[in-house]
């Protein structure tokens, strides 16, 4: 199952959007894009506070579901979404977009999600993406990633401190490495279509972008 996540981002900051999707999450004003988009609304969540009367009136009547919260709260927007989503279908592929480009705590809070327990063992199904980065979350384990089309930078991101990080088949490598702190081995590249790496224990986050 495919669900697509939708922020308050602009949409100059979206991705090329597959033509379909099993289910659409609008969070806050992400909601009335998916609706400008002419795309299925099938969950609304949100406090909602970035839209006017008119707009909240057109989201309310037009979405399947329709999960309001106060703005003051514990979870942010982004994370009763998510919580949504996996309620759902727990084992669900979740592109999330319109998540970047804006507030930088607000970018942060959404890259950090995995990191929560109630997300880290869904974290492999999570991808953020925007006009020029995909990133993907890995738990440890040994890969193989494919170049995707456009992308021409590769860069690995321990989110944690990570044991025995090996990169190969990338143009920078590394044999085992122990990573005591959070870095990011930025502006890698592939060597071909495909480039493999392993850990045994931390999470890390892969990143294909372009300029």
């Amino acid at each position: 199952m495919k669900i697509l996540l939708v922020g308050g981002a602009p949409k100059e900051t979206w991705p090329v959007l597959a033509e379909h999707y099993d289910y659409y999450i609008g969070v806050d004003r992400g909601a009335l894009f998916l609706l400008e988009e002419n795309r299925p609304l099938n969950a609304a969540i949100g406090d909602f506070d970035s839209l006017s009367k008119e707009e909240f009136e057109h989201v309310a009547s037009n979405a399947d579901i329709l999960k309001q919260s106060k703005p003051e709260k514990d979870d942010t927007d982004t994370q009763l979404g998510l919580l949504h989503a996996i309620q759902v279908e727990p084992e669900a592929s979740i592109e999330m977009i319109g998540l970047t480009g804006g507030r930088l705590d607000h970018f942060l809070a959404n890259l950090w999600l995995p990191l929560e327990p109630r997300f880290q063992p869904h974290a492999m199904n999570f991808i953020l993406r925007d006009r020029t980065n995909t990133l993907r979350y890995y738990l440890p384990g040994m890969y193989t990633i494919h170049k995707e089309l456009g992308m021409k930078y590769l860069a690995y991101c321990c989110l944690t401190p990570v044991e025995e990080l090996t990169l190969i088949d990338s143009k920078y490598t590394l044999t085992k490495q122990t990573v005591k702190y959070p870095i990011s081995y930025a502006s890698n590249e592939f060597l071909t279509n495909e480039a493999s790496f392993s850990f045994s224990s931390g999470i890390v986050l892969v990143i294909q972008s372009k300029d």
